[in-house]
């Protein structure tokens, strides 16, 4: 796997790490022949709150990879969902529900709150559905998560008003940072509220594609781990904008903060996070496919490609051409040639697993262990140190 050995994975106590992204498109498969034969009950389930109420919040909400999972799906939820009026998507992490509930939470306004949850026990997530019980008058939810035994799951158990849609139990990642955990729950909630066909048509191309990658792109990882970086800064737009956001966290949690690394849109980057260039800086630009938005990503590559420090650009697209070929020092296409991916969310998927391979062989690279790569207790797989105070309204 990635160009070492089960051996050398487990010695440098990776393996777990290498496994749970490599893992992905098998998952996925699983995955969604579970959805499919769940989809008429959980269509059931939304359509009887929305013949109910004419207008209904769906707040996708968790902290951390959980949040950017939420934040990843709502642009392109709300793309697929413009007939259906009854239905607003929104994506607030529980740490704002849980020290804010007032500021998010509308006590008269029918909500359902999609609960993303590796492990279901997070003290915030546990806390934030507490508090919409509490304040809000007509409460629904939707908890998507690895974990069968965590206390998102149990506590939903017989409760009409929730249900409960599950991974695969390979996707509850042992590793500390998330990678198929996360690509599994945003596919989960996809199917949640899309038509059955595009996830069907969608997941095909995706799935295909992404056996092909993992096998692939530690070639081209690997060459890009010969030049020195400190900083790293991902770029996109659109619903890749937001992944950009897990994609430099995965590097940050993976090599212990040794690597200093943001994220930002492509037409934001100029509004100060520029700054951040220098000649110890990699670049990584998620391109879109969409021909409008993929003007403005080309836009910026043109510009950062002929900066005048020595920073070096990546730039993944689904397929290449030859004005990118040009301007970056490595361009990653993630679909084959005859495979032709439908959206930004199936290149979502693909382009989120560049970024956990890249990060966990910098990890590596800097001699930090994947699996832990906080050994001394900074950060856990399962928040710890978190008090949760009683609400008073």
């Amino acid at each position: 796997m990635f160009n070492l050995n089960k051996k050398n994975l487990s010695e440098m106590k990776a393996l777990q790490t290498a496994v749970e992204i490599y893992q992905q498109p098998t998952v996925w498969v699983e995955l969604i022949s579970s959805l499919i034969q769940k989809k008429e009950n959980t269509q059931n389930f939304i359509q009887s709150i929305c013949h109910k109420h004419r207008f209904v919040r769906v707040i996708f909400t968790g902290a951390g990879t959980s949040a950017f999972a939420g934040d990843t799906l709502v642009p392109v939820l709300r793309k697929y969902n413009q007939k259906n009026k009854c239905l607003q998507f929104e994506s607030i992490p529980t740490t704002d529900i849980v020290s804010n509930p007032m500021e998010y939470l509308i006590g008269h306004v029918p909500t359902i709150m999609v609960s993303f949850a590796r492990s279901g026990n997070s003290p915030e997530s546990v806390a934030a559905v507490s508090l919409g019980k509490e304040i809000i008058q007509d409460f629904y939810q939707v908890i998507v998560t690895c974990n069968k035994d965590g206390k998102l799951a149990k506590n939903t158990e017989d409760d009409e008003n929730s249900i409960t849609i599950l991974t695969p139990d390979k996707a509850n990642d042992q590793a500390m940072a998330m990678t198929s955990s996360f690509t599994s729950m945003i596919i989960a909630a996809f199917t949640v509220f899309v038509d059955e066909d595009i996830c069907e048509n969608s997941m095909k191309a995706v799935i295909e594609s992404g056996k092909r990658l993992v096998d692939t792109v530690s070639n081209q990882v690997d060459e890009i781990l010969e030049f020195d970086f400190e900083r790293i800064i991902y770029l996109g737009s659109g619903i890749l904008g937001q992944l950009s956001h897990e994609a430099a966290l995965k590097m940050l949690e993976l090599s212990s903060g040794q690597v200093v690394a943001m994220h930002e849109s492509s037409l934001g980057f100029r509004h100060g996070p520029k700054s951040i260039l220098n000649d110890k800086t990699v670049v990584v630009l998620f391109v879109s496919q969409n021909p409008h938005t993929r003007k403005y990503d080309l836009d910026i590559l043109r510009e950062i490609s002929s900066d005048p420090s020595k920073l070096k650009v990546v730039v993944l697209t689904d397929k290449s051409d030859a004005e990118v070929e040009k301007l970056a020092d490595w361009v990653i296409p993630v679909s084959p040639g005859n495979v032709e991916l439908s959206s930004d969310f199936d290149l979502a998927l693909l382009y989120v697993i560049f970024a956990q391979v890249f990060a966990m062989k910098k990890s590596l690279q800097l001699g930090i262990t994947p699996d832990n790569p906080s050994p001394n207790g900074r950060i856990n797989r399962v928040v710890q140190g978190v008090t949760i105070y009683d609400y008073i309204n």
